[in-house]
């Protein structure tokens, strides 16, 4: 569990410690930023909003589920950190009228990188793996300053392994429990909505909880995990230079794509663990998190728009 908490705080390592790289490199991917939020309701369900500095923030209105139903917009949205925001994307994010900034980050993260925001939005964080066994940054940065240090603790599938335990703990951590919990039971409440919700990356703990939700509402599992895997389009771009910057180091090139990024594995190891627990999404709502039938109608009721 050590090793995966320690692989953990390294993905999150490129955007706290490298708050330049991420400005100067966020367009640098297939993110389109010429129109900001303003392309919000023409964009394709899952992409990107186009703001610059927060290239991994999408709405996750727009998906169909299995029987004809389409998720809401505007209601939800998933995010990486808020932070480092120029001033024109300020004001695209105030366009979103939210109500409500959910932070899933660390205590160190969030201190490191406090949420910026729009007047009047009410900010709540939880902290998904404060029950982890983290190790400090400081070692993280080292790891990654040593190539070889790095290919001999995370290469060779190592790092991928890693990432798949850290997923299931979002399922089985007590404080993942309670911060999940008070997550949905917030998107199940209109009058806290539009919301958003988001870890640094917005790609692990936040792509669980995307996941989660979408999957509670129906949609589709092969949607879900398309939704969960675009991460990849906004991100790996950002740390493109960090990562050839480690392999021409001497470090093994498999490494950078399994921490910066996602891959389906890390996501199925979540949905196992659930499927392990609890069998079903229903479930996993009602014993993990403690929302119960009525309360996930709610949430249907409120984020389902027209079949």
């Amino acid at each position: 569990m050590k090793r995966a908490a320690l692989l953990f705080a390294l993905a999150c390592t490129s955007f706290v410690l490298l708050p330049t790289s991420v400005v100067m490199l966020s367009g640098c991917g297939t993110t389109d930023t010429k129109h900001g939020a303003d392309t919000a309701a023409e964009a394709k369900p899952g992409q990107s909003l186009g703001i610059e500095s927060l290239p991994n923030l999408r709405d996750l209105g727009g998906y169909k589920t299995s029987d004809g139903a389409t998720v809401a917009g505007k209601l939800v949205y998933r995010s990486s950190q808020l932070s480092d925001i120029s001033e024109g994307d300020m004001e695209k994010l105030a366009n979103l009228n939210l109500k409500t900034d959910f932070d899933l980050r660390t205590a160190e993260e969030r201190n490191a990188n406090p949420d910026e925001l729009p007047p009047g939005v009410k900010y709540i964080w939880r902290n998904v793996l404060a029950d982890a066994d983290q190790a400090r940054l400081a070692q993280v940065n080292n790891l990654m300053k040593d190539p070889k240090a790095a290919n001999a603790a995370l290469g060779g599938g190592k790092a991928e392994a890693a990432f798949q335990e850290t997923y299931r703990q979002f399922i089985s951590l007590p404080s993942a429990k309670k911060s999940y919990r008070k997550l949905f039971l917030t998107l199940g409440d209109q009058e806290q909505l539009p919301a958003l919700f988001h870890c640094t990356g917005g790609k692990d703990r936040t792509g669980w909880a995307a996941a989660a939700f979408l999957t509670l509402l129906g949609v589709p599992k092969e949607t879900v995990m398309e939704d969960y895997l675009r991460s990849n389009d906004y991100i790996l771009p950002m740390n493109q230079k960090v990562s050839d910057a480690f392999v021409e180091a001497g470090g093994d090139p498999s490494i950078p794509p399994a921490i910066f990024g996602v891959k389906k594995e890390y996501l199925e190891a979540a949905f196992d663990e659930m499927t392990t627990k609890y069998g079903t999404i229903e479930k996993y709502f009602s014993e993990g998190l403690g929302i119960d039938a009525s309360q996930q109608k709610a949430l249907r009721d409120l984020c389902l728009g027209q079949r």
